[in-house]
């Protein structure tokens, strides 16, 4: 451990690494049974968490080996000065190694492993914020493709100039963790140009809201009572509210208990609707009990958008200045198009970070 760790600190983090070790190997055993792999749920949650407990024990495993080179280099130091050099690039590495096991041992959101949904919704500035947020679910698109990720889209409805009202994206990673990275795009996302409407040449401020849901692994996750639901069928409709289909396709749900409701119209079978709906109520429950069940995780749930308002921004992207700016973390660049394009892990990351600094701070 490094030099800013006390006695107390170290056999802290000791005992909680001893712990996880024994889950390690435990969650190891299982995934060598091949009743897991007949479990879809069960085949999906273990090799996340064991890719997680992989990592603990990697570096674990590294600064014991690390701690023992040290002793040895330094018992040599004290008989030839000649080690002294290689002692302390170990004591370093050491250090480095500990830093990240108790950044590792950090308590993270538990929904952090899981795929995500992601709402993404006009709001002020008429057609310019649903153009905005046709912007929106490209850059995430592209996002998630240069990660690895595959995405879906479940639900879509678009503008007269082929915006986007509303949409709400799947993605998805076979390594898990999707959500851990896209939870911190739920908020407000302000933009500043000159819409395509414009004939003056001015520039427009319009925003659009972004809702991210982590997604339910397994339908028997969250439980629902057939009596709870309401289930609505209607016409699907395009642009303008014109109909784009001649049969009651298009599904609207409501959990009565809790008043969600979940709605689809992409697909032109009524049964897929309906299982595209579920998907996402079954997120959105989940998200509400999460929030129930610890109140002092909903800081984070806070930051995500109440009200499609300019006001309440998290993030500013400014066309003519090529800028993105991140107003909860400080994080500004000029190169806004390749944000737009799909690099967005350096902002992202700047959030990343503020948490891990917040979570470290309340572990003391």
């Amino acid at each position: 451990m490094s030099a800013g760790h006390s006695g107390a600190d170290i056999e802290s983090i000791t005992q909680s690494v001893r712990a996880l070790l024994d889950e390690h190997a435990r969650v190891e055993q299982e995934l060598a049974d091949p009743a897991v792999h007949q479990n879809p749920g069960q085949a999906r949650r273990l090799p996340r968490r064991y890719a997680e407990l992989d990592r603990v024990a990697t570096c674990w495993r590294e600064l014991e080996e690390t701690a023992a080179d040290l002793e040895a280099a330094a018992e040599l130091a004290a008989e030839d000065p000649g080690f002294a050099a290689e002692a302390e690039e170990l004591r370093a590495r050491s250090a480095e190694l500990g830093d990240r096991l108790r950044d590792l041992l950090v308590p993270r959101d538990p929904d952090d492993v899981r795929d995500a949904l992601i709402e993404i919704r006009a709001g002020e500035g008429g057609e310019e914020s649903a153009l905005f947020a046709a912007d929106l679910l490209r850059m995430y698109q592209r996002w998630a493709e240069s990660r690895g990720w595959s995405t879906e889209i479940l639900d879509r409805t678009d503008s007269d100039l082929g915006g986007c009202k509303d949409v709400t994206l799947a993605v998805k990673s076979t390594a898990g963790g999707v959500y851990g990275w896209v939870r911190f795009e739920g908020g407000v996302h302000r933009v500043q140009r000159v819409p395509v409407t414009e004939s003056q040449g001015r520039i427009h401020t319009s925003a659009a809201g972004v809702l991210v849901f982590p997604e339910v692994d397994e339908p028997d996750e969250v439980e629902i009572a057939d009596s709870d639901l309401r289930i609505d069928v209607f016409r699907s409709s395009g642009p303008g509210g014109q109909s784009v289909n001649t049969t009651d396709s298009a599904v609207r749900i409501t959990h009565v208990p809790t008043g969600i409701v979940a709605s689809c119209q992409n697909e032109k079978s009524q049964l897929q609707n309906r299982e595209a709906a579920m998907r996402m109520l079954r997120a959105r429950i989940l998200a509400q009990r999460a929030e129930e069940a610890a109140a002092a995780a909903n800081d984070e749930r806070r930051a995500q958008v109440r009200t499609v308002d300019r006001s309440e921004r998290i993030r500013t992207y400014n066309f003519p200045e090529n800028r993105i700016a991140d107003h909860r973390t400080g994080y500004k660049a000029h190169n806004l198009d390749q944000v737009l394009d799909g690099q967005l892990d350096p902002v992202v990351e700047s959030s990343r970070a503020a948490d891990r600094a917040r979570r470290l701070d309340e572990i003391g």
